[in-house]
């Protein structure tokens, strides 16, 4: 099949092949055309099967066929990486379309977003909080929303936004579409579906929480105080040039950053406390070959959107299983293979034992020579060990404290009610220059 048999317009079908797209995946075969019949769609799937593509092509279609004012469309999403890679879809599919679209997240100054809302926008894309603001100081309006878009409604009843979420649905007109999509059906995400949706088509391209199955999957046991040094030994041995790591807390992704780059290995940390701007300049550099490794927590790292990212390492084992296939999917993606290692100490073996009942199969586990759980460390290591503690005591002794998530939930970056908070502050006070 072919996307011209979809129901798309000429404008879209140039764009798609100037992109140089050919063939449609399965998500979008299915998707596309039950959204232009206006029917409202549950979609499951993993990242990186086109999903937002999925909801994006078909309502450009809707929208150049009417020219009633704005905005129509309301994309909901997560995170703000997520939010300007589903922007950046939009006005690359549309690129031969007279439509405008409005890119609404926090982090950044909201002058410049009220005054591209002012002149008149077509859709919109936005984080829960932000998109609040916005509506009490009325510089929204959403009376005139037929389609809503949820992305990643797992994700946003995980970080705590369903009280938000309803909130904006109770802006928006009663009769519209509503399409939401989702890596997993779980209860909850079903429960809101039932109150969002009516007669919606089931659309489910992946069996329930797989793995990708390009991605091929490793286990390295070592002792927590070496992961740092094997991850370095990997890198270097291996000539890694693109590597995603996770950590569980922002403080963890910062420490791990800073001491591979006095391994020589150029790094950046990506989460929750650091400013747009920043997040923005790692994941370019990322992107780009300035830096090989990208340290990330998780909710940081939901939405990017990296072509042939060939290496992804779990520097620490989710606690939530379905993060694992999260995290793992960020590699092996529109048809390229990748590798997934996780680096796994004694206390984690409970974890690994949830991950690996989740996927059905067990992962295969070697140790590298020299890093045996039980070995000693190097003296190289010793002496970098030593180098790095100082510091950090010094930082104690004047009473700092770490940064630890607050929910106990790993991959809650430390809290989302506090982040959008913290988001809103610095929409607030930080302007845009």
């Amino acid at each position: 099949m072919s996307f011209s048999e979809l129901g798309l317009g000429p404008e879209l079908l140039r764009a798609i092949a100037e992109e140089g797209y050919t063939e449609p995946t399965p998500i979008q075969r299915q998707a596309i055309p039950v959204v232009l019949q206006r029917r409202d769609v549950l979609a499951a799937a993993q990242t990186g099967t086109g999903k937002t593509a999925a909801f994006t092509l078909p309502i450009l279609q809707l929208l150049s066929t009417t020219g009633a004012p704005g905005p129509r469309v309301l994309v909901l999403v997560p995170t703000r990486e997520l939010a300007a890679q589903v922007a950046e879809s939009v006005r690359t599919y549309g690129r031969h379309l007279k439509l405008r679209t409005a890119v609404i997240f926090g982090g950044v100054g909201i002058n410049p977003q009220i005054d591209l809302l002012r002149r008149g926008v077509d859709i919109v894309v936005a984080t829960p909080g932000r998109l609040l603001d916005h509506l009490q100081q009325k510089t929204v309006d959403l009376r005139r929303i037929d389609t809503l878009v949820l992305d990643e409604a797992d994700r946003m009843l995980d970080m705590g936004f369903i009280r938000d979420i309803r909130k904006v649905l109770a802006a928006l007109p009663k009769q519209r579409q509503n399409l939401l999509f989702s890596a997993t059906f779980n209860p909850e995400i079903r429960s809101l579906a039932e109150g969002l949706q009516h007669n919606p088509a089931t659309v489910e391209v992946a069996p329930r929480n797989t793995a990708a199955e390009l991605v091929a999957q490793r286990v390295h046991p070592v002792d927590k105080g070496r992961k740092t040094a094997l991850l370095a030994h990997l890198v270097k041995q291996g000539d890694w040039r693109q590597v995603l790591v996770f950590t569980r807390t922002k403080h963890g992704a910062n420490r791990l950053s800073e001491q591979l780059e006095r391994s020589g290995i150029g790094s950046a940390a990506i989460h929750g406390n650091k400013s747009q701007n920043a997040r923005t300049r790692a994941l370019a550099d990322f992107k780009a070959g300035q830096v090989r490794v990208l340290v990330a927590t998780d909710i940081a790292a939901r939405g990017i959107d990296i072509d042939q990212l060939p290496h992804v390492v779990n520097f620490e084992l989710p606690n939530v299983p379905e993060d694992y296939v999260h995290r793992i999917g960020r590699t092996g993606r529109a048809g390229a293979e990748g590798e997934a290692i996780s680096l796994v100490s004694g206390d984690e073996r409970p974890l690994l034992k949830d991950i690996q009942k989740l996927l059905r199969r067990e992962i295969p586990s070697s140790t590298v020579p020299g890093f045996e759980p039980g070995s000693a460390p190097t003296a190289e290591e010793s002496a970098r060990h030593a180098a790095v503690k100082l510091p950090e005591q010094a930082q104690h002794k004047r009473g700092a404290t770490p940064n630890l998530p607050r929910h106990g939930g790993f991959g809650h970056g430390g809290g989302v009610r506090p982040q959008r908070d913290a988001e809103r502050r610095a929409g607030k006070s930080r302007k845009v220059h």
